[in-house]
């Protein structure tokens, strides 16, 4: 029988029990029918998709499971954690069905960041539903319920909670540094970000969950939700991506191979590979673009959604009449060879 994912999680509850938060050091993707088959022995797991909470004391037979079918490194996990007082949790996902509960949810997005799955290569459905509001603090995840007395006691003891955000998403380099990047601020990249190796994000760059890059990359401007961007792209300071979460838009937007978006321009149609929009230059689906030939004549108008995904595009604003233009792409970009080499 086959399995979609498996992980050992150790999280944070709030005072009433409810899970805030899961760290999976060692996810596994499709994980071997002997390795499910060792763990349902020894905790009781029936089938399904299933976040079974344990207790510290029932890690040394947990140990002993992955030793019988080989698997040394979840080994090496339970014995860091043997002796902890944090909440533990073992989740099976027979099928990559929609979610059920907030540890399912953070293993999905932990694969997500490991690069185990690629965006929209897995089923998050009705996630926003299991993920809790979480004061994100120097001391970990605190409920919004706990928070005011948590600020108190800190007071007390003559120190300050230091609040760094209240979100649904933690930062993805608390649980997850991928091989190969280089991240200026990593409060801006979300956990459930796919970043690819060789991928630089500048401090004002911020990539969303369910999105990112999938190679070298240069990232200066916004990765929304859901777009995806491809090998040797480069996104401008201050470039916007269209995402899908809100407005109604049900385009799923993404970013091709080899391409550039200005400083401050946007990007609401997917593009093709060796595209460039130039800084400032905002193109939605119901942009009206004219299209020029080699000659700089021109053909005819469309709406820019007509273009999307067509590849070696140059979009610009005419500067004496403010239309805005495309034509063949004759200079593909090419990121600094010397910038990206020492990733």
């Amino acid at each position: 029988m086959s399995y979609f994912a498996f992980g050992l999680g150790i999280g944070t509850q709030s005072s009433n029990d409810e899970w805030l938060e899961i760290y999976y050091n060692k996810p596994v993707i499709n994980p071997s029918e002997a390795l499910v088959s060792a763990v349902a022995a020894t905790l009781g797991y029936e089938g399904g998709d299933a976040a079974i909470e344990i207790c510290a004391e029932q890690l040394s037979d947990l140990e002993a499971a992955f030793l019988s079918v080989g698997s040394e490194d979840q080994a090496e996990v339970v014995e860091i954690l043997k002796g902890t007082k944090q909440p533990l949790v073992v989740t099976i996902l027979e099928t990559d069905s929609e979610p059920a509960t907030t540890a399912e949810v953070y293993l999905k997005l932990t694969l997500l960041s490991q690069r185990m799955v690629k965006p929209h290569g897995i089923n998050l459905a009705g996630m926003f539903g299991l993920l809790p509001n979480v004061a994100w603090t120097n001391e970990g995840a605190v409920s919004l319920e706990d928070l005011p007395k948590r600020q108190l006691a800190a007071r007390a003891q003559g120190k300050v909670l230091d609040v760094q955000s209240v979100d649904k998403f933690p930062k993805m380099t608390n649980y997850v540094v991928p091989a190969g990047i280089r991240v200026g601020d990593a409060s801006r990249i979300r956990l459930g970000a796919h970043v690819g190796e060789g991928t630089t994000v500048m401090h004002e760059g911020f990539i969303n969950f369910n999105a990112g890059t999938l190679g070298v990359s240069m990232v200066e401007g916004r990765i929304s939700a859901g777009v995806v961007v491809g090998n040797g792209s480069d996104l401008g300071g201050g470039c916007s991506t269209m995402g899908t979460l809100s407005g109604g838009n049900n385009v799923v937007i993404s970013v091709g191979e080899n391409c550039l978006l200005g400083a401050n321009a946007g990007l609401g149609i997917p593009l093709g590979d060796r595209c460039t929009i130039e800084a400032g230059l905002y193109v939605t689906g119901g942009s009206k673009v004219v299209v020029l030939d080699d000659k700089n004549n021109e053909v005819e108008t469309v709406k820019a959604s007509q273009l999307a995904g067509t590849s070696d595009l140059l979009f610009r604003r005419n500067s004496q009449n403010g239309r805005i233009e495309v034509k063949t792409n004759k200079s593909a970009i090419e990121l600094n060879e010397e910038l990206h080499k020492h990733n």
